[in-house]
């Protein structure tokens, strides 16, 4: 009987280091690609997303890591921006700055606001040309003071996307490159690729004019996790998760604005 016990915990032994085995495997993996690992950055990372966080490695949004956002029309665009404000309300706690460059700003900084965002928190960089906007974003995913870098623009190549992400994984600062009406879509070196597109807001009959933001949010591409499509809206100032518009219907009280 004795031989069996230790038979049995020697063999619960080896479970126990196989299992750290593969999940130092998992975060050294993780971490090669950009991504960040642990229970801390887990913690101070949760931006509020609910169910899209379960397509994240870990259950983690990747922080210190190019995100692509891709917005065919003027309308994505600005859908676009609402989305990754949100994203920001989470990333520039406790004072730290975000960097946004464009070269046709269509952003109301005061509507940051209505994000959590505070537009004093935001350096605003205006510039004319796309491989002016790639530079400007390359030296501040270098500046690891920053919270995270925004950049608008059209176009960009595979070896320009290398360079972002080599530059967030000495300095840990999360990158947004958002590309407004692309001549075409390519593959590039970033962690995930978003598409948001915009769908109608309801309001209350008692209430006049436009409600909540509400956005289609598909997430293309996120490697080592597991892409999908959300119905997400933005109130009382979180992400929150809505049922399909195209497969629930709208309550009777409320009418679409």
């Amino acid at each position: 009987m004795l031989l069996i016990i230790t038979n049995v915990l020697i063999f619960l032994d080896m479970e126990g280091v196989k299992k750290e085995i593969i999940e130092s495997l998992r975060e050294q993996i993780l971490l090669m690609e950009g991504l960040k690992s642990g229970r801390i950055e887990m913690e101070r990372t949760d931006l509020g997303l609910q169910e899209i966080a379960h397509a994240f490695p870990r259950g983690v949004f990747p922080t210190g890591a190019v995100h692509e956002f891709i917005s065919p029309t003027a309308a994505c665009a600005a859908a676009a921006n609402g989305f990754i404000s949100g994203l920001l309300s989470g990333l520039v706690q406790k004072g730290m700055f975000c960097l946004w460059v464009s070269t046709k700003r269509s952003l109301y900084p005061l509507a940051l606001e209505g994000y959590g965002v505070p537009p004093h928190q935001i350096i605003f960089v205006d510039v004319k040309r796309d491989k002016e906007v790639l530079w400007v974003m390359e030296q501040g995913l270098k500046c690891d003071a920053l919270a995270a870098v925004v950049a608008e623009l059209s176009e960009v190549s595979f070896a320009e996307s290398q360079r972002l992400q080599l530059a967030v994984e000495k300095s840990r600062v999360t990158g947004f490159l958002h590309r407004r009406r692309p001549g075409r879509q390519r593959a590039l070196a970033c962690v995930a690729r978003w598409q948001i597109r915009p769908t109608a807001s309801y309001v209350t009959e008692e209430m006049p004019g436009v409600g909540h933001p509400r956005w289609e949010v598909t997430l293309e591409k996120i490697r080592n996790g597991k892409p999908g499509r959300w119905c997400m809206g933005w109130r009382q100032g979180k992400f929150t998760l809505l049922p399909d518009l195209q497969r629930v219907a709208a309550p009777k009280r409320e009418h679409y604005a």
